[in-house]
C-alpha cells in the first residue's frame, strides 16, 4: 500500500508473529481440497453451520473466486529491514502537519474517547496516520475474496478460515455491506487497519449511528482504537515511550518494535506540537 505503509505492508511478522508457530492444523473445511469453488460451497456450509444467516452467506460469497495476486503477495513477503531512524524519518515528517490538524478537527471526541477507554488522542492519531494517511490509503482489495483465497491456500487455512467467519459475521451484524469491504490484501479493514476478528471484538459505534462502520466514521475509528488498546491493557495516564507501561500495549498493537516506537514517537511529536 502506498505511500503509507500498513501492518502487513510493513513486516511479515505484523500480520503472522502470533500465529506462525502454531503451524497447519486440521480444518473442519479441507485446505487446497479440490477446485476452488467445491471448497466455497463446503465453506458456506460450515459457516450455516455455525451460525451465520443465508442471506449474509449468500451476499459475501455469491460470485467470489481465487486471487493469485493475493497469493503471490503472500508468498513473497519480506522481513521488514529498515531502522526506527530511516522509518520514523520517512514516515512522521510528511503527517505531523496533517496530524495535528487532526487532533484539532476532533479535538472534542478525542478527549469523550481518551475519558471513556484512557487512551490520548496522539496515540490514536499517530497509529491513524502511519496505518492509512488518516483514512486516505485503505487499499482496495476486496477482502471477502482475499480472506476466502487465503482460507482455501493451506498455508494459514485455519488462521484465515476464522477470520473470513468474522468477516461474514460483519456483514450479518450490518456494519458494512460486502461490495463496501475493500482493504488490503490480506482481509486488514478500515482506516486503522483491522483484521476481521478484532473488528468483531473491538469495533465501537461512537458515533451512535447504530453500525460499527471503521471505513467511513472517525468517530468509530478512533473509539475502535482506543478499545482495542484499553482491551490489551493500557494504563491511563502511563508513559508510552519505549520502557514505559504502554509500549508494550504498541507492540502488541504492531509486533515491530520499530512501528510501535514510531507511533510513541509521532504520538509525542503530537502532543509537543502547538
Amino acid at each position: 500500500m502506498t505511500p503509507t505503509i500498513s501492518r502487513l505492508a510493513l513486516a511479515a511478522f505484523a500480520l503472522t508473529a502470533s500465529i506462525a508457530s502454531a503451524g497447519p492444523a486440521l480444518a473442519a473445511v479441507a485446505c487446497g481440497s479440490g477446485n476452488f469453488d467445491a471448497w466455497i460451497a463446503d465453506f458456506k456450509t460450515e459457516a450455516a453451520a455455525k451460525g451465520i444467516s443465508q442471506q449474509a452467506i449468500t451476499a459475501g460469497l455469491a460470485g467470489v473466486t481465487l486471487d493469485q495476486s493475493v497469493l503471490s503477495r503472500d508468498r513473497s513477503q519480506k522481513v521488514f529491514s529498515q531502522s526506527f531512524e530511516e522509518f520514523s524519518g520517512r514516515m512522521v515528517p510528511p503527517r505531523m502537519q496533517r496530524g495535528s490538524n487532526m487532533m484539532k478537527q476532533y479535538g472534542s471526541v478525542l478527549s469523550r474517547i481518551e475519558q471513556t477507554y484512557g487512551v490520548p488522542g496522539e496515540v490514536l492519531v499517530a497509529i491513524w496516520g502511519l496505518e492509512t494517511d488518516f483514512g486516505v490509503n485503505i487499499g482496495k482489495f476486496p477482502t471477502l475474496r482475499s480472506l476466502a483465497t487465503l482460507a482455501y491456500d493451506c498455508r494459514r487455512a485455519e488462521q484465515f478460515r476464522g477470520e473470513l467467519m468474522d468477516a461474514l459475521r460483519i456483514v450479518q451484524r450490518g456494519d458494512l455491506a460486502p461490495n463496501e469491504m475493500r482493504g488490503a490484501w490480506a482481509g486488514e479493514l478500515g482506516q486503522t487497519q483491522f483484521m476481521p476478528s478484532s473488528w468483531m471484538k473491538y469495533a465501537v459505534d461512537f458515533d451512535g449511528n447504530g453500525r460499527r462502520d471503521l471505513l467511513h466514521s472517525a468517530p468509530d475509528v478512533l473509539a475502535s482504537t482506543a478499545n482495542y488498546l484499553a482491551n490489551y491493557g493500557w494504563q491511563r495516564g502511563k508513559d508510552w515511550e519505549p520502557g514505559g507501561p504502554n509500549f508494550a500495549v504498541l507492540q502488541q498493537w504492531n509486533k515491530s518494535e520499530v512501528y510501535a516506537k514510531t507511533v510513541a514517537y509521532f504520538a509525542t511529536q503530537l502532543a509537543r506540537a502547538p
